[in-house]
């Protein structure tokens, strides 16, 4: 194999003969590209040969499941992947369009012991990706991404026969079969399902209207142009929308999905966003009665709820809270065998026996649906307004290059740790899994971390007492970040 080229660049002879890949595309549980400046087509194809060549140095049976998400060009990057696969003697099994979520479902309805989702997730168009996983329901991590990374940039890619391309038709309807089962809503529900013109249009109202909910389409229709807006349930002109659309209607509640249908957002009959850890503790709730003990995780980021809330410990539920990501989440789920896990960006982690333990969007939705079908006639207001009241900023990400973000992070921690209290609240201790999480005493906390796909940190912070002391905490928390020169604005404003 040719190692890729980084002299290469676009609309030149090379760019259409010659691998180029920038190596900043290899994250810590996926790859992402701007398309085509930082990856070509024959880089692809070289990811795709790199991809199977580590099939086989770590003995999995050469047989793959790859799906794409509904983009202009998602199609010809997955046909570029293939290529390479079958070029280093992988049985390729295409599922043709996908969400994620049905991607990992292939994996255990076709007893595939590999698979690769081409998207590009909730990013905006000019974006393409790669989700990988051997090892269901689990998905490449940092170390498995940091191998496929160097078997592709040192062109040490193999070629092997036996290669060959399969269309498997069917699996979008074995994954709606799965989701819905026998479960039929015993009293109405009307939900808005909002998919920002993404890929869970062609799936979402299906799956709701089948389980006897009466649907609000809300942008539906695919576009690959995402005319309205991206398709991203933590972003607030999603949230927003979703929200209209409830008030309009008089729905009782929205869900909505992100680009591949892996994450989930929820606004209530209020027209009120519940924030998706919130939604969580709602869930783990609801499960708890039926698995006392069960042990919930938590991003980092997520509220800290999940540790007080007196309904989850009167039932004798564990709290762990991990490193953000899916690959971290999904991992971390089935090393505890927890009951589910849950990130503050709306992914969820539903094991066994809800769920098979990948994050998917769509069955949160059925979920929430079966939460309020038994709770009889209570709203999904009246379930948020039951939870304790805690005050917490909207995810912020202040901007830090790629290059220098997690040594910004570590000078940052380690004068976090250096501090007797934060704000004037004595710090009782530091989670250090990812990043900082200051633990207040009182319970609030204050949260800064390095994104891992994007060139920012990450702050969240949380009060159970007041708006003014959250507010506090996160201008006590900025001043430590501000030492830093190489941090820049914030996204949004608190």
């Amino acid at each position: 194999m040719t190692r890729p080229d980084p002299t290469v660049t676009p609309n030149t002879w090379a760019f259409l003969r010659d691998p180029m890949i920038a190596p900043s595309g290899f994250r810590e549980y996926d790859c992402r590209w701007q398309y085509p400046e930082q990856i070509n087509l024959p880089g692809v194809t070289a990811l795709g040969l790199g991809l199977g060549t580590q099939m086989h140095r770590r003995g999995i049976k050469p047989v793959i499941a790859v799906g794409n998400d509904y983009r202009d060009y998602s199609l010809s990057v997955k046909n570029a992947l293939m290529l390479g696969l079958m070029q280093a003697g992988i049985h390729v099994r295409d599922i043709g369009p996908a969400l994620s979520p049905m991607a990992y479902f292939s994996q255990f309805h076709l007893d595939a012991p590999a698979v690769a989702m081409v998207t590009a997730s909730h990013n905006p168009n000019g974006w393409t990706g790669v989700k990988i996983g051997f090892d269901r329901p689990l998905t490449h991590g940092p170390t498995e991404m940091s191998e496929l990374r160097d078997i592709v940039l040192s062109g040490r890619g193999e070629a092997r026969p036996r290669g060959r391309y399969e269309f498997v038709d069917g699996v979008a309807e074995a994954y709606l079969d799965d989701l819905a089962g026998d479960f039929r809503l015993s009293r109405p529900l009307k939900v808005v399902c909002a998919t920002g013109n993404g890929t869970a249009g062609a799936f979402a109202p299906a799956l709701l209207e089948r389980i006897g909910a009466e649907v609000v389409h809300r942008h539906t229709d695919l576009d690959y142009g995402f005319p309205n807006y991206n398709p991203n349930p933590e972003a607030m002109e999603m949230l927003h929308d979703m929200a209209d659309a409830v008030r309009t209607s008089g729905a009782d509640f929205a869900v909505g999905f992100d680009g591949d249908g892996d994450r989930c957002g929820v606004v209530d009959d209020r027209g009120h966003e519940i924030f998706s850890d919130k939604v969580g503790v709602l869930l783990a709730r609801h499960w708890v009665t039926k698995h006392p003990g069960a042990t919930f995780v938590a991003d980092v980021k997520s509220t800290g709820l999940f540790a007080s809330d007196p309904v989850l410990l009167a039932h004798g539920a564990q709290a762990d809270y991990w490193k953000t990501g899916h690959s971290h989440m999904k991992r971390r789920v089935r090393d505890l065998g927890a009951l589910a896990g849950f990130e503050k960006s709306g992914h969820y982690y539903l094991n066994t026996p809800i769920g098979r333990g990948y994050d998917c969007g769509l069955r949160v939705a059925v979920e929430l649906c079966k939460l309020l079908d038994q709770s009889l006639t209570q709203t999904m207001s009246a379930l948020h307004d039951s939870l304790p009241k805690t005050y917490a900023t909207p995810t912020m990400a202040p901007f830090c290059g790629d290059a220098d973000k997690y040594d910004v992070l570590a000078r940052i921690v380690t004068k976090l740790q250096a501090l007797p209290d934060l704000a004037g609240r004595a710090i009782t201790h530091i989670t250090t899994v990812n990043g900082a999480r200051i633990h207040l005493e009182g319970g609030a906390w204050g949260l800064v971390r390095a994104s891992s796909n994007t060139p920012n940190l990450v702050v969240v912070c949380e009060s159970p007492n007041s708006d003014a002391e959250m507010r506090a905490i996160f201008a006590a928390l900025d001043t430590v970040i501000r030492t830093e020169p190489d941090v820049g604005a914030y996204d949004q404003e608190l």
